[in-house]
């Protein structure tokens, strides 16, 4: 699928490598080797936060953006992590995703 049938898709997916590779450099330096599953749980963990807050507001209460800001950085940090720990390209992993979900909508459009 080229940029000509899905104009909504990002051109290049390159940053995302770059910054993953970022973020291996500063894990291997700074923390010590984990297994995957470690990561998963993080991940798991952040996202259950990010989510609270999301249920929170539902519930009436008033959130800081902030919260959001912090809860949402620690899910990147994590997907981050674990995608390193398991060996996954996010870039290509993403762009073979977003091109499945385009051919998808293309054929599926919503009503």
């Amino acid at each position: 699928m080229n940029g000509e049938d899905a104009p909504r898709l990002p051109r290049s997916y390159e940053g995302l490598r770059a910054l993953q590779g970022e973020f291996a450099r500063y894990q291997e330096e700074a923390f010590p080797e984990r297994e995957p599953r470690f990561f998963a749980l993080e991940l798991a963990g952040e996202t259950g936060e990010l989510a609270n807050l999301e249920k929170k507001e539902w519930k009436g209460r008033e959130i800081d953006l902030a919260a959001y800001t912090d809860e949402a950085a620690d899910v990147m940090i994590a997907v981050m992590n674990y995608a390193n720990a398991r060996g996954i390209d996010l870039g290509e992993a993403v762009s073979e995703k977003m091109a499945k979900i385009e051919r998808i909508r293309q054929e599926q459009p919503e009503r």
